[in-house]
């Protein structure tokens, strides 16, 4: 296995950076971005693994864009995702602040409903 990707932004290779020009004399052109591989995404960052494939959030958005409803057929949403809360309405107490005192404000709690 490789220690790097290429960057997978459809347009990647069209942006005019400094850093994507490639070739000598007039045999230029611009490339897409090589993208090492160290261990510091997958051990220390694994949250940032998709920064492996992406040389920044434009071609990350670019790619999205081009392939949503692909990713989202992977795992379609067909229910609702519900999750049980209690809401308590509380008053505040605020001597510091006599604007906010009295006024009503809720809470909001996640309720636990595991069997465990």
């Amino acid at each position: 296995m490789s220690n790097y990707n290429w960057c997978h932004g459809p347009e990647c290779h069209t942006q005019k950076t400094q850093s994507r020009i490639r070739g000598s004399g007039d045999n230029k052109v611009l490339r897409t971005i090589k993208i090492g591989l160290g261990d510091t995404y997958r051990t220390r960052f694994p949250e940032y693994y998709i920064w492996q494939y992406f040389c920044n959030q434009s071609c990350l958005m670019d790619y999205i864009r081009l392939h949503l409803a692909s990713i989202i057929a992977i795992a379609p949403r067909t229910k609702a995702l519900e999750t049980p809360i209690k809401v308590e309405v509380k008053t505040y107490d605020a001597t510091d602040y006599p604007y906010y005192n009295g006024r009503k404000y809720k809470t909001i709690t996640m309720v636990d409903n595991s069997n465990g």
